[in-house]
């Protein structure tokens, strides 16, 4: 009967869709974002690091990364502690996203040293051989404009200094985006608490393998070590490795779970016996036993 009345329709459509809107986006947006959302440690973005920001979203590199980790076992392993509302207070807008062609970024920064970002943007398969990003050497080619970043930050309210935009000259468009890749995830102590516990004695399943099955394991360092460590131990952006004269249980240990103050990340996704085969490659060629 309500077809017949069509103004009382229209007054109890318009009622049931206010009410939906209400629960469904006024109330979210009302609740988000309040004191009791915020995490103590959480910062706004420096100048220099909101200059990097506003890069990542210029060069569409949000289109293949995420920034946000789910809380699900297989994310949390291999990113760190699940993504919190309150890590995104100052992220305007955000950068979740939902296509990871490359791997998630929201727990990046401390994850490795400056050096190893700047060798990556410039030349990504220097760093991860596998990869199909493009390279971005060219970022630092082209200055930053610090009175344009500082009415950004006036935009933003965000707190700055006159010695903070002073600081900007010189700097390029790769300082501003390694400085923003440096901030990712780094306002909350996740890492140090992330450490995975190593269940029972640690015991060399590979101890006194012949030299020859050490050979063909030699990839996996190649792999995963090398970029940072030197195709033969020789150190770049990590330390020699020969010579490192380190306990075997001791180095799967900083193979397994990293440094992380350190700037190293943890191996643990490779599992047990990878990290093992690599734990016994190292220790061998670190002694300046030669290569293959």
């Amino acid at each position: 009967m309500w077809e017949k009345r069509p103004i009382l329709l229209l007054i109890l459509a318009t009622a049931a869709i206010l009410v939906g809107t209400t629960i469904t986006m006024v109330l979210p947006f009302a609740w988000v974002n309040t004191e009791a959302d915020r995490i103590e440690g959480v910062i706004p973005y420096t100048a220099l690091q909101q200059e990097g920001r506003d890069l990542y979203i210029r060069e569409g590199c949000n289109n293949c990364h995420s920034q946000t980790v789910r809380p699900l076992v297989a994310e949390v392993l291999r990113y760190g502690d699940y993504s919190k509302s309150g890590e995104f207070v100052y992220d305007r807008p955000f950068l979740w996203g939902s296509k990871r062609t490359g791997p998630d970024l929201a727990r990046l920064g401390g994850k490795y040293p400056d050096s190893w970002h700047y060798k990556h943007m410039a030349s990504p398969r220097a760093m991860v051989p596998r990869t199909n990003m493009p390279d971005y050497d060219w970022l630092s080619e082209n200055p930053i404009d610090p009175a344009m970043i500082q009415r950004k930050m006036e935009v933003l309210g965000f707190p700055y200094t006159a010695e903070e935009i002073k600081a900007l000259n010189g700097k390029n468009e790769m300082d501003a985006m390694v400085a923003y890749m440096q901030k990712l995830g780094s306002d909350i102590p996740w890492r140090k608490t992330g450490a995975t516990a190593i269940v029972g004695e640690l015991k060399n399943p590979y101890a006194g393998v012949p030299h020859a099955q050490l050979e063909e394991w030699e990839e996996l360092y190649y792999e995963n070590c090398a970029a940072c460590h030197g195709a033969h131990h020789e150190g770049e952006i990590g330390p020699e490795l020969i010579g490192a004269n380190y306990e075997e249980n001791q180095l799967f240990e900083i193979i397994y779970n990293g440094i992380p103050d350190g700037g190293m990340p943890p191996f643990n996704a490779l599992g047990t016996d990878k990290v093992w085969k690599l734990t016994n490659v190292i220790k061998y060629y670190g002694q300046g036993e030669g290569h293959p």
